[in-house]
C-alpha cells in the first residue's frame, strides 16, 4: 500500500486526528500513483523496452548484463548502484533462484526499493515545536515546495505552522511565500531585504514559541553547493537555530532537481556535508526528467528521499514510496 500524509509523519498521540476515510485515503494513493506513472513514462518505455528485450529475449550472457546496466545508467540511476544491483541480479539469476524475464522483472524492481529505503524516512514532528529547514540549490524549487508542505501540515495533518523567510536576497521567494501562507493558513515571518538570514531563522522560531506552533519551517536562500561563502552562511543560519533550540532543526530537507541527473548526488553530499542533511525533496519529477536519482542519493549517500513533486497542483506534492517509485519505473 503506498504511503500518503499520515504514514510519513510521526505524530504525538492524537493529536492531529485523520480526518479523511480509509478508503478516501486509499483513492489518494492510487491517484498520485498514476500521476506518478504517468509522469515518468518517458523513462519507464526506455527502461521497459530495454529490459524486454534483455531479460525476455535470447541467454542471459555476459551482453544482456551490460545492456541492463546500460539502460539504468540512462535512467539516472547512477553506476556505482547500478553495478551492485544488476551484479546481484545476475549472481541470483545464475544460482537459479529466478526464472524467466517476469520473475526477474520483479526481483529487479524489488532491488530498485530496497535501495531507495534507507535510515529514517519518516518525519519527526513529536517537538514541540518542530524546526525543519529547508535548503537547496537555486531554481530546484524550494519556495514552492515549502508552500505545498505548509498546506498539507495545516489543512492534512491539522498542525499549525509558522514559515521563516529566511530567504532575505530574493524579494520574489518572500513574495511568494505570503501567498503561500495566505493560501493555507499559516503565518509568515519576514525581514528586510538583504537582513541577516540567522535573524530572521531567529524571529520565525520566537513566533512559532509564542503562538505555540505545531512546526516552524525555515525558508533559506537558494545557492550552488560550490559557494563556498554561501554554503557557510547556511551553517551559520544552523548554528543560530540550534542556539536557540539546542536539538533543533530536527529535520532538514534538502530540494533536489530530478531533471539535473547525476549532479543531484553531487549536491545532496554537499550540503548534507556542511548542514546535515536528514531527508531529500525530490522536485521537478515530471516527464522531462528520468528518477532514477532518487536512487542513487539514498544508496550512495545514505541520505533517504521523504518527499516528491511531480507537478505544480497540491497533490503532486507527495511522501515517496520506494515500492511505487520502482514500479512506475519499471512496469509497462
Amino acid at each position: 500500500m503506498a504511503r500518503d500524509w499520515y504514514d510519513l509523519f510521526l505524530l504525538d498521540g492524537d493529536h492531529a486526528p485523520v480526518t479523511q476515510t480509509e478508503p478516501e485515503r486509499e483513492e489518494g494513493r492510487r491517484g498520485f500513483f498514476r500521476r506518478l506513472r504517468a509522469n515518468m513514462r518517458k523513462t519507464r518505455e526506455a527502461l521497459a523496452a530495454e529490459v524486454q528485450a534483455t531479460l525476455f529475449e535470447g541467454d542471459l550472457d555476459e551482453q544482456t548484463w551490460e545492456r541492463l546496466e546500460e539502460a539504468l545508467i540512462y535512467a539516472d540511476v547512477g553506476a556505482r548502484t547500478t553495478a551492485e544491483v544488476v551484479e546481484k541480479l545476475e549472481r541470483e539469476a545464475e544460482e537459479g533462484a529466478l526464472a524467466g524475464g517476469e520473475a526477474l522483472t520483479n526481483r529487479l524492481a524489488e532491488l530498485l526499493a530496497q535501495l531507495a529505503r534507507t535510515g529514517d524516512d519518516k518525519i519527526d514532528l513529536r517537538a514541540d515545536p518542530t524546526v525543519i529547514l529547508v535548503v537547496g540549490v537555486n531554481g530546484t524549487g524550494k519556495t514552492t515546495t515549502i508552500g505545498k508542505l505548509a498546506w498539507h501540515l495545516r489543512n492534512t495533518l491539522d498542525q499549525t505552522v509558522v514559515v521563516g523567510a529566511a530567504d532575505t536576497f530574493r524579494a520574489a521567494a518572500v513574495e511568494q511565500l505570503e501567498r503561500w501562507g495566505e493560501r493555507a493558513g499559516v503565518d509568515v515571518v519576514k525581514g528586510p531585504e538583504g537582513s541577516d538570514p540567522g535573524a530572521v531563522a531567529f524571529d520565525a522560531i520566537a513566533r512559532g514559541r509564542e503562538r505555540g506552533a505545531d512546526v516552524i519551517i525555515i525558508d533559506t536562500a537558494g545557492r550552488l553547493h560550490t559557494q563556498t561563502n554561501l554554503m557557510e552562511e547556511l551553517t551559520k543560519v544552523r548554528r543560530v537555530i540550534s542556539k536557540q533550540m539546542p536539538d533543533a532543526p530536527h529535520e532538514t530537507l534538502m530540494t533536489v532537481d530530478a531533471t539535473t541527473g547525476q549532479n543531484g548526488v553531487r549536491q545532496a553530499k554537499l550540503f548534507g556535508e556542511a548542514v546535515d542533511v536528514t531527508g531529500i525533496i525530490l522536485t521537478k519529477l515530471d516527464g522531462t526528467a528520468k528518477g532514477g536519482i532518487a536512487l542513487a542519493i539514498a544508496n550512495e549517500l545514505s541520505i533517504p528521499v521523504k518527499l516528491i513533486g511531480i507537478g505544480e497542483q497540491l497533490e503532486d506534492l507527495r511522501p515517496f514510496d520506494p515500492d511505487d517509485f520502482a514500479r512506475a519505473l519499471l512496469t509497462a
